[in-house]
C-alpha cells in the first residue's frame, strides 16, 4: 500500500503537508517505515542524519504500537502520520490499545537494565527527537514526536 500524501497550500509562504500511512499490527509491517519516510524525503529537506534519528524514533513508535499497544492483534491498526508545518516535522503514531505511563519505564541506563534485550524504544524516542508527547485517547493511545527540519 502507498503511503497517502496530501499537500494543503495557504496563501501565505508556510505550506503544510500531510502524509498518511496505516499498518496491520504485524512486525513485519515495520519494513514498510523507511520507505514511508523516503516519500517525506523527496518533498521535504530531511538530510542523512535526521533521516537516521526519524527513521529509528518512528520504527520504535510503530513496533511499540503493534507489539505493546495492539498486542500484535491482526484486527487492530495502527496509523502513521507525518505533518510538516512552519519547519517542524510532526510525527503521530496511533493505536488501538490501552496506553501505559511513559514515567513508569525502567531507564535503560541504570545497570540492572544495561543488558535488557529491550525497553530502549522510548528512550531512544525521547533521545533523538525535539519533543516526545504521549497521549491516552479515548479508543488507544498516540505518541507525538516532533523535530525542526533543516532549512
Amino acid at each position: 500500500m502507498k503511503p497517502f500524501i496530501q499537500q494543503k497550500k495557504k496563501k501565505r509562504p508556510h505550506h503544510k503537508t500531510i502524509f498518511k500511512m496505516v499498518c496491520q499490527s504485524n512486525p513485519k509491517e515495520i519494513v514498510r517505515i523507511e520507505n514511508f519516510l523516503q516519500q517525506i524525503r523527496l518533498i521535504e529537506p530531511i538530510d542523512n542524519g535526521m533521516m537516521n534519528r526519524l527513521l529509528v524514533s518512528c520504527t520504535e513508535a510503530v513496533n511499540n504500537a503493534i507489539v505493546h499497544g495492539n498486542k500484535s492483534n491482526p484486527e487492530k491498526i495502527v496509523s502513521i502520520r507525518c505533518i510538516v508545518s512552519g519547519g517542524i516535522l510532526t510525527i503521530c503514531v496511533a493505536d488501538e490499545g490501552e496506553g501505559f505511563d511513559p514515567d513508569s519505564l525502567q531507564d535503560p541506563r541504570d545497570e540492572e537494565n544495561l543488558l535488557k534485550e529491550n525497553g530502549r524504544g522510548v528512550f531512544l524516542m525521547r533521545s533523538l527527537m525535539d519533543k516526545v508527547i504521549f497521549k491516552k485517547l479515548k479508543s488507544g493511545s498516540v505518541v507525538d514526536m516532533k523535530i525542526k527540519l533543516n532549512r
